[in-house]
């Protein structure tokens, strides 16, 4: 039985990635961060009780700003394979938090590739690298296209990309690097822009909410399904020698398609619900960013399976019937949550 590590285990892209990982097999240990609430939800319907003997799913309590304890858990766990999802992933967050980003993003990746060197373990590694990386270089984008970020977000990611490179090259470390484009699903946070306007579809639609405020209509992004993409994470590692990649669907959409194409899958004029607040611009803006994963096609065999505009369908369908079914939803508005919509 293969073992894996995956940091960032209760976001979008952990939580697929550790539902793939238990259908193939594998004993999955996670590393989670303690919070007074409970931060598992994604993750919930795949635990087990570990006092059973036939548990596979195992979680730890880490942070990426403490090298000590990333040591113990590697040398503890002895995994198989890390995959390093975790990271404070917010692009426009990363504007107003630059210190913080930097330590847990780009030096959170240092701690854990340190931690796998001391160690001694053989493991393969994966950095979970970003489309941001390449912030105004002409799209297509490809793995030899110049790196040229544009956001405190897209800079962190760059010092772990290089030091998961040098790794690699310095010291033998089994590591890759997947450049991921954008990727959705109904997981995705609520404060970013995709769910930000499926939740605001949904609540429109239920008669709870008015306007929904969004930033910049222009930027173009390659969007694509998450599950599909936590496919090619795991192929990568299954690679005779490691190697870094694009992955993404090589199809360019604006916001303003995403807007247009939720609003009118429940027939709605977006036109009439939406507005634009400046504080949702960036400083510096990414305007184009279109994949080429020739590269990940002809080497991993991989290819999306979701277009786009099935995508933006089962993201409003999703959000609809949470809304419909009256669970609690995060306001597109005021990122509050909403009461019980059932009474």
């Amino acid at each position: 039985m293969k073992r894996a590590l995956v940091t960032g285990i209760t976001g979008q892209d952990g939580s697929y990635l550790t539902e793939l990982l238990l259908a193939k097999g594998y004993e999955v240990h996670g590393l989670i961060r303690r919070a007074s609430t409970f931060n598992t939800g994604r993750i919930d319907h795949l635990f087990q009780d570990p006092h059973h003997s036939d548990a596979r799913l195992h979680l730890h309590y880490g942070d990426l700003s403490n090298s000590e304890q990333l040591t113990n858990v590697i040398y503890n766990i002895r995994p198989d394979e890390v995959y390093h999802l975790g990271a404070q992933s917010h692009v426009k967050v990363s504007f107003d938090m630059p210190e913080y980003t930097g330590d847990i993003t780009g030096l959170g990746t240092t701690r854990l590739l340190e931690a796998i060197r001391r160690s001694g373990i053989t493991t393969r590694f994966y950095q979970a690298s970003s489309s941001e990386l390449y912030g105004d270089s002409p799209a297509p984008q490809h793995e030899l296209t110049a790196f040229r970020p544009r956001s405190p977000y897209g800079a962190a990611k760059l010092y772990a990309y290089w030091m998961a490179t040098n790794y690699r090259q310095g010291y033998g470390v089994w590591a890759c690097n997947g450049i991921l484009f954008n990727h959705e699903s109904p997981r995705r946070g609520p404060t970013f822009v995709t769910r930000k306007i499926t939740m605001g579809v949904a609540n429109i639609l239920a008669g709870k909410q008015q306007k929904l405020f969004l930033g910049n209509l222009d930027a173009r992004r390659d969007w694509g399904y998450a599950p599909d993409y936590v496919e090619a994470m795991w192929r990568m590692l299954q690679q005779d020698r490691p190697d870094d990649y694009v992955i993404g669907t090589g199809e360019v959409h604006t916001v303003r398609e995403f807007v247009e194409a939720a609003f009118s899958h429940v027939g709605l004029d977006w036109e009439q619900w939406v507005a634009i607040d400046p504080r949702y611009y960036r400083p510096t803006e990414v305007d184009d960013l279109r994949a080429n994963p020739s590269k990940a096609k002809r080497q991993l065999g991989w290819e999306p399976k979701v277009t786009f505009r099935d995508l933006v369908k089962l993201m409003v369908d999703h959000d609809v019937e949470t809304v419909r079914g009256g669970t609690a939803v995060l306001s597109a508005v005021s990122g509050k949550p909403i009461a019980s919509l059932a009474a």
